[in-house]
């Protein structure tokens, strides 16, 4: 059982971070790893030569399982769906197992930002795994066929529909995360002040703002288009943010993008990420439905720590 417990150890991140970008859930996705480890765990592992093959394949096929019920779940939920931020980063490493290895790091891939999560959203279940698989992961029409059970063809061929379609939807990202990093912090400090000029000059005309409460806090019940109503949509919500108490705002990193992330106390209360093109803002993804806000965690001893400082 240690030799089993360590190999599953060794592959922890990697099963979590292909079953959160399948799934878009914080508390799914270590669903879908418990029952991994419960799988590996009873496995006759003698004929098992690549583990982590084993392994993704198992995470993969158990978060196919559950995409099912969590669309039909989405057929009747308050107001807009989005997926759970996480939280990145220094904070978010100390709170799950040791960092991997530098050359097993790459294995990891690149987190995935909440907007593309929300155009993943839109490929079927099969098409997403390959193109979280295959894009996000790297890895080879011959693995990915494996942890589907399809041939390679036919992945190569949902792997191609995935990409079209995923590149038709994308919301194009600026790549320099400090030109993101410092609009977020001219975003947040215009919020903040109440600034509604500001935030003009920061969003793009024809921005979208799409909240997520869930039925269960305020938030718009549709997405809101126009740098105008999104301007002094969030000003209204910011004044009303003042009587929380012990409320404190930081820019963070969320899906390995800067965004604004709230906590009341040590509890998250919500996040806002940002889609930034040619320095102005496309989209504004607000997240602040509590059974939502797992990811954003922050390690005891962390609070505080943050780079935007308390507001």
């Amino acid at each position: 059982m240690t030799a089993a417990l360590g190999a599953f150890d060794r592959h922890r991140r990697l099963l979590f971070s292909v079953a959160y970008q399948m799934l878009g859930s914080v508390a799914d996705a270590e669903d879908v790893v418990q029952d991994t480890w419960l799988r590996w765990s009873a496995a006759d592992r003698t004929d098992v030569t690549d583990e982590r093959a084993y392994l993704v394949q198992i995470t993969t096929r158990l978060a196919l399982d559950r995409m099912g019920s969590a669309r039909a779940r989405r057929e009747t939920y308050v107001g807009p769906w989005l997926p759970e931020p996480l939280l990145t980063g220094a904070a978010a490493v100390a709170s799950g197992p040791p960092a991997p290895d530098p050359e097993d790091a790459a294995e990891l891939g690149e987190m995935v930002s909440l907007a593309l999560l929300v155009v993943l959203e839109t490929l079927s279940p099969a098409e997403r795994a390959v193109f979280v698989l295959r894009e996000v992961f790297g890895m080879s029409l011959a693995e990915v066929a494996g942890a589907l059970d399809r041939t390679e063809a036919a992945v190569r061929q949902m792997a191609h529909r995935a990409r079209q379609h995923v590149q038709a939807r994308q919301p194009r990202f600026d790549a320099d995360r400090r030109a993101q990093r410092e609009v977020t912090e001219r975003f947040f400090a215009a919020v903040a002040g109440g600034d509604v000029e500001a935030l003009l000059a920061a969003l793009a005309p024809d921005v979208v703002l799409i909240s997520d409460g869930g039925g269960k806090t305020r938030a718009a019940l549709r997405p809101i288009t126009g740098s105008d109503k999104v301007a002094r949509w969030l000003v209204a919500i910011a004044q009303q943010g003042a009587g929380i108490p012990d409320l404190r705002i930081e820019v963070a990193e969320v899906n390995g993008w800067p965004a604004i992330v709230g906590w009341s106390g040590v509890e998250p209360f919500g996040s806002i990420s940002l889609a930034v093109v040619d320095g102005r803002i496309e989209q504004v993804l607000v997240v602040v439905n509590p059974d939502k806000l797992a990811g954003l965690v922050v390690p005891s001893g962390e609070e505080g720590q943050g780079t935007g400082g308390p507001t």
